[in-house]
């Protein structure tokens, strides 16, 4: 799937010859997506080879670094006349009484392979990729590939590849049945000569005359099955096993169309529509006022890491990942030896499971250097701070690290929540200074906020964003106040789940009511996993900067047990060694007893109410962070949620989830529920808009 420029011009398509063999080559830069223009252009080429007898074979081969790389997502809200006709085109393709064959380099996605397998035959590099990821975008493949890819490749392995949306490589394509053939040396010669050799072969192999191999019941009943962990509450993973049954059951005219319906009934569902928001969300937060291809960046040969404990080994990771060298630092021998007895645990433990060699173990331990001197840091060109979320303790160490490190290193903390204005002015050089939160597992999750601080350089902002995609990450910028994004909404969020409970319902019930939308953990099961003394030390420290009495809550009650969570075994609930939650009877009598002391008659609270007041509140806070330019866009919220916080994809994020539900209505349950609407939230509810209505508007 892609998203270039596209073109009505049919010129899209050239159109050449090699003796008896018509060459149509796709030049659509960057990456060929099927757009406006590319059907004219091959149709055309068809129709001329149709019409000219000494044409014995067309060969279709993209220009540039690929094949096809998918359709134009952009135009998946156009009238159907107005789009691209793909199916139009490889009916064309399916009936054409000349063998055709499509030449693979680079990759052949979702419309690409579909266009491929069209082609009487397809031949590709070694290295070429090809895969239907439509499901990554809610939708499934439109242009017969629930009905090709089985008939091909067999029922089992077409499900595997339209439900993962993963591509395969052109060996293993090879291998399957759908690449006919492997090209070692130039692709369009060999392209070129495989056409002559098959021009005179009858009868036309096309791949809808098949049927479909091991489409026994049970393959699609494990699939079924499957899906309802992989891919719990959405709806295009069933069509697709539908379809793919349908492959194997009924005449290929009959699943074919069928095939157009479930497309449309997929395309415009609010899950498709959550996750092309999200697609193109996440594109548009790589976007950075001021901050443009010629913003000059520096170059990070070496990292610094301040803490070996959970968040800096994790953090030390994802740079020996890709080769960049380590000096970490800890302040007794006992935690640096244990931060790197964890790393190697985890690298092993990877291992272990087949994803990397032992020998990659000992190359990536190689490039880690441990130290209890600070002054080791010397020249590094990135340090990041990594230790206890402690404003003092933070100050104290960039302190040092202004005397240590070299001009021109960029010193960033790893906090969570504190003011990074403030550790930034303990130094004589702020513009070096950038926060750079890392969420826990840190060399899992694939969220970064980046936060630009008050005086942080556009050169030190724009070399933050080129690591995170180095290190493989998704860089978000955002902007300095308590929490930044995603904790300081988080942190309302909190408070809410915590209401609920007050108010008379259980733990286990709001967990519950998260679930039921998408997200893996609720609220509370969340705590428990990042720790209750985490949360419990931020409200002690929040209300200390405020001046406002000391929290006792029913939650500061648990932690003050002892309970602090999965990590004591115990939390807000009980863990076995599966660290399933299990509800917690003394804590439940806890709850209880704080209720009636503060004289709390206990009400019942439906999902749907605490389902609404939670999503809401995050939304509610993120209109919030919008308005003060915390954010620069409502999709950056969203793909920080996703990507930080478990927030189901297929919803979009908050924002875009509100915006299907209607701001009118969010705003509504606000006020019902005792929330006031943030003013931007209730302004664009009035207007009748949405959150990317507004983004649109802010970035024009």
């Amino acid at each position: 799937m892609s998203t270039p420029d596209s073109s009505s011009q049919p010129s899209l398509v050239q159109q050449s010859r090699d003796g008896d063999i018509l060459i149509l080559t796709i030049n659509n830069p960057p990456v060929n997506a099927f757009s406006v223009g590319v059907p004219e252009g091959l149709k055309a080429g068809l129709d001329a080879a149709a019409a000219d007898d000494s044409v014995k074979a067309v060969v279709i081969i993209g220009g540039g670094r690929t094949f096809v790389a998918g359709a134009d997502i952009r135009t998946f809200d156009l009238p159907r006349e107005q789009s691209p006709d793909l199916r139009g085109t490889i009916e064309k393709l399916d009936a054409f009484t000349k063998p055709t064959v499509a030449a693979i380099h680079g990759t052949a996605l979702g419309g690409g392979l579909e266009l491929a397998m069209g082609c009487t035959y397809r031949v590709a590099v070694p290295g070429a990729q090809v895969g239907l990821p439509e499901v990554k975008l809610g939708v499934l493949p439109g242009a017969g590939g629930t009905q090709r890819l089985p008939r091909v490749v067999g029922a089992a392995k077409a499900l595997d590849m339209m439900l993962s949306g993963n591509p395969i490589r052109a060996t293993e394509a090879s291998q399957l049945g759908l690449i006919d053939r492997l090209i070692d040396g130039d692709l369009l010669a060999g392209a070129v000569e495989f056409a002559r050799e098959m021009a005179d072969a009858r009868p036309l192999p096309r791949i809808s005359d098949r049927s479909v191999p091991g489409a026994t019941p049970d393959v699609f009943a494990a699939a079924r099955q499957g899906i309802k962990k992989t891919h719990r509450g959405q709806l295009s993973p069933s069509l697709i096993v539908d379809l793919a049954e349908m492959a194997a059951a009924v005449p290929f005219q009959e699943g074919w169309d069928a095939e157009a319906t479930k497309f449309m009934e997929a395309k415009d569902s609010p899950q498709s529509r959550g996750l092309r928001h999200i697609f193109f969300a996440e594109r548009e937060s790589a976007k950075i006022p001021g901050i443009t291809k010629d913003t000059p960046t520096t170059e990070i040969r070496s990292a610094g890491i301040i803490g070996a404990g959970t968040m800096g080994g994790g953090i030390a990771m994802n740079f020996l990942n890709v080769g960049i060298p380590v000096t970490i630092v800890e302040t007794q021998q006992e935690a640096l030896d244990r931060g790197l007895s964890v790393i190697r645990r985890n690298y092993e433990n990877t291992a272990r499971k087949g994803r990397m060699s032992m020998e990659d173990v000992e190359a990536r331990m190689a490039l880690l250097t441990p130290t209890l001197d600070m002054g080791d840091l010397k020249d590094a060109d990135i340090i990041i701070e990594a230790v206890f979320e402690n404003m003092d303790v933070k100050k104290d160490i960039f302190t040092r690290l202004d005397g240590i490190a070299k001009p021109g290193a960029i010193l960033a903390s790893n906090t969570s929540t504190l003011d990074v204005n403030e550790i930034a002015s303990v130094t004589s050089r702020p513009e070096s200074v950038i926060g750079l939160h890392f969420f826990s597992p840190a060399n899992v999750m694939k969220l970064l906020e980046i936060v630009r601080a008050e005086k942080t350089s556009d050169t030190v902002l724009a070399t933050s964003m080129a690591l995170a995609r180095r290190i493989k990450k998704v860089g978000v910028v955002v902007g300095v106040c308590d929490g930044f994004v995603g904790n300081r909404m988080v942190h309302r969020y909190g408070d809410e789940a915590r209401q609920i409970v007050e108010e008379g319902a259980k733990p286990e019930d709001v967990d519950a009511s998260m679930n039921a939308l998408g997200l893996p953990m609720g609220p509370f099961q969340m705590s428990d996993m990042a720790g209750l003394d985490i949360g419990h030390a931020i409200r002690q420290h929040q209300a200390k900067v405020a001046g406002q009495p000391r929290p006792d809550g029913w939650l500061d009650r648990i932690v003050e047990t002892g309970r602090k969570g999965q990590k004591t075994q115990g939390g807000i609930y009980d863990y076995d060694e599966t660290r399933r939650p299990i509800p917690n009877a003394d804590m439940q009598k806890l709850i209880e007893d704080y209720r009636a002391e503060k004289g709390i008659t206990p009400r019942e609270i439906t999902q749907e109410e605490s389902t609404k007041r939670l999503a809401y509140s995050l939304v509610n806070e993120g209109a919030k962070i919008l308005e003060e330019g915390i954010a620069q866009r409502a999709g950056d919220i969203d793909v920080i949620y996703i990507y930080g916080y478990g927030f189901p994809a297929y919803r979009g994020g908050p924002m875009q989830y509100a915006s299907e539900q209607g701001l009118k209505n969010v705003v509504a349950d606000l006020e019902k529920y005792g929330q006031t609407p943030a003013p931007l939230l209730k302004r664009l509810a009035e207007e009748g808009k949405t959150f990317a209505q507004y983004d649109a508007e802010k970035g024009r």
